[in-house]
């Protein structure tokens, strides 16, 4: 599958089955984040694997986001290694850098035949206690990851609607 038939193929999956994602999947999977690249390839990013009912319990309680996935992935960042922009302060790069690294996961996830979506409705600060991570790891994003339910669809806005404002062509 070419790229561009790769990323119209994505969706985000709402609804998984219970089928556990194979260990050689999700290897290849925490790889792809693993070859992305991060600002000054200073590699910030940190993936923790949820796996275990006892922390999927924990998220559940925390965001209704989870959507039935057996596998989660928090994606963040260590802020002490997180690249600094020098020229204006207080510009870092861990959330953008995890944000490619998650993206590398997903597209990887869908050659694989494994749903995804992106979840940011989850309180971050709480997850990180209840999850027990060190001071300096800043939680970006949840990616449950599974098998697609199949009585679930991509909303029809996915197929249908992609805004051609967006895009800027020149200033």
């Amino acid at each position: 599958m070419n790229f561009m038939d790769l990323a119209k193929a994505r969706f985000s999956t709402r609804k998984f089955t219970d089928q556990p994602v194979e260990d050689e999947k999700l290897a290849k999977i925490l790889e792809a984040g693993n070859v992305a690249p991060t600002a000054k390839n200073q590699q910030p990013q940190k993936i923790y694997v949820i796996r275990s009912q006892e922390k999927l319990d924990q998220l559940n309680d925390l965001t209704h986001c989870i959507y039935g996935a057996k596998t989660v992935l928090l994606v963040a960042y260590d802020d002490s290694l997180d690249w600094d922009n020098p020229l204006e302060e207080n510009i870092h790069s861990g959330e953008v850098d995890a944000a490619i690294v998650a993206t590398h996961m997903v597209m990887e996830a869908t050659e694989l035949g494994i749903g995804s979506v992106f979840v940011g409705f989850f309180p971050l600060t709480k997850t990180a206690q209840a999850l027990n991570l060190p001071e300096q790891i800043k939680p970006v994003m949840l990616l449950p990851i599974g098998y697609t339910a199949d009585t679930f669809k991509p909303a029809p806005r996915h197929t249908e609607y992609r805004d051609p404002s967006t895009i800027i062509t020149e200033l």
